[in-house]
């Protein structure tokens, strides 16, 4: 018979500056009880420690360098980059939501490292989020690192806090920032040319 043990999550306390047991595993385990089950049930054991473990590695992802620019010469020049993947929660349910952005900027004398934006998307979904928020916190980060005012975010997104609640249906939503020159219909129609066409039956995955 296997054994589902775990060993629980090192956890640094503030005031006292000592690993002791997450805190978290204490949350999660009172979950299980008001769900019905037994924590202490073979299958179980373990998960405490590996819902907080998975909660602290979430919400404390490490992007690592996002400030890498080079220099550019030209200034009217959109620089599109698509197909960005990433995972969120949602603040209101703590449910995941998934989302492809795509970002475009006109570099103003600098380009920024093209790894970045990846970089800069998960930055800012690692965490409690809103699909409208993720979308201008991009935007924000954009605009501050390559110093161009000229900025577009459009995430696609599809909420498990749709699809396996409420309605329970799968739908995809949209959100968009338009920003400079990206206000100009002509500049954001090239945009909008440059995004590849999602597979026929793909839906937002």
């Amino acid at each position: 018979m296997s054994q589902d043990v775990e060993a629980s999550t090192p956890f640094c306390s503030p005031d006292t500056d000592r690993q002791q047991p997450d805190p978290l595993e204490r949350i999660a385990r009172e979950l299980l009880l008001e769900l019905g089950e037994d924590p202490q049930r073979e299958g179980l054991r373990g998960t405490p420690a590996r819902w907080a473990r998975w909660w602290r590695e979430f919400t404390r992802y490490e992007p690592g360098t996002v400030e890498t620019v080079f220099e550019s010469a030209s200034s009217t020049e959109t620089v599109s980059v698509s197909g960005i993947e990433v995972w969120s929660l949602c603040e209101h349910h703590l449910l995941p939501f998934f989302c492809k952005v795509t970002i475009g900027y006109r570099p103003q004398g600098q380009v920024l490292g093209l790894s970045k934006f990846a970089r800069i998307a998960h930055q800012h979904a690692h965490g409690l989020q809103l699909q409208e928020r993720l979308t201008a916190d991009i935007a924000d980060t954009v605009a501050k690192l390559t110093a161009s005012a000229d900025i577009a975010v459009l995430c696609r997104g599809e909420h498990l806090c749709m699809s396996m609640r409420g309605i329970r249906t799968p739908a995809t939503t949209t959100t968009v920032t338009w920003r400079g020159a990206f206000a100009d219909p002509a500049v954001r129609a090239e945009f909008l040319a440059l995004q590849p066409l999602p597979a026929p039956g793909t839906g937002t995955r």
